[in-house]
Parts: C-alpha cells; sequence; structure tokens
C-alpha cells in the first residue's frame, strides 16, 4: 500500500521545497507538480511532491490519518529526514 501525506510547503529551492507537517520538515522534490507557492499543500510520497491540494482536503486527511494511526508526525524521529537548511536562498 501506498501511502502520501499532505505536507504544507514553507521554503522553495528550485526544484526543491522544504515541507512541514507538524513542526517536522522535510525537503521534497517538486519536479513532479507545478506552481507550487510558499503556503500551498501538497501530497508527499516517498520524498516528491505529487500533487497540489487544497488545504481544507490536507486538514481532513490528516485528520483521518490521526484517527486511525494516533498522534500526527510529532512523536517521529526527524533526524533521519534529508534537509535544506530554513535559511537556505
Amino acid at each position: 500500500m501506498c501511502l502520501g501525506i499532505p505536507m504544507q510547503i514553507t521554503k522553495l529551492d528550485g526544484d526543491k521545497a522544504l515541507a512541514r507537517l507538524s513542526g517536522v520538515s522535510r525537503e521534497v522534490s517538486l519536479m513532479l507538480v507545478e506552481d507550487v507557492q510558499v503556503g500551498d499543500y501538497v501530497l508527499v510520497h516517498a520524498g516528491f511532491a505529487i500533487s497540489v491540494i487544497d488545504e481544507q482536503i490536507a486538514e481532513e486527511t490528516l485528520e483521518l490519518l490521526e484517527e486511525k494511526y494516533g498522534a500526527r508526525e510529532e512523536e517521529a524521529d526527524a533526524s533521519q529526514a534529508p534537509r535544506i537548511s530554513e535559511d537556505s536562498k
């Protein structure tokens, strides 16, 4: 089974972006989507943003995932995640 997770774009860096969910930031590739802006929500699978989604859909999806699997990624160990720094241009 494949699972895409809604995340919010917080920084753009060419064909990469920094996306955040519950305080955890991850670098994601934007190679599969167009016209992404800071603040947009994207569906992320295997490190790739695969579609831009509406904020309401993102929140509803996150609520369903929370109901099914427990807490959001607040408890996840983010130390293993590849990242671009918050202060990079």
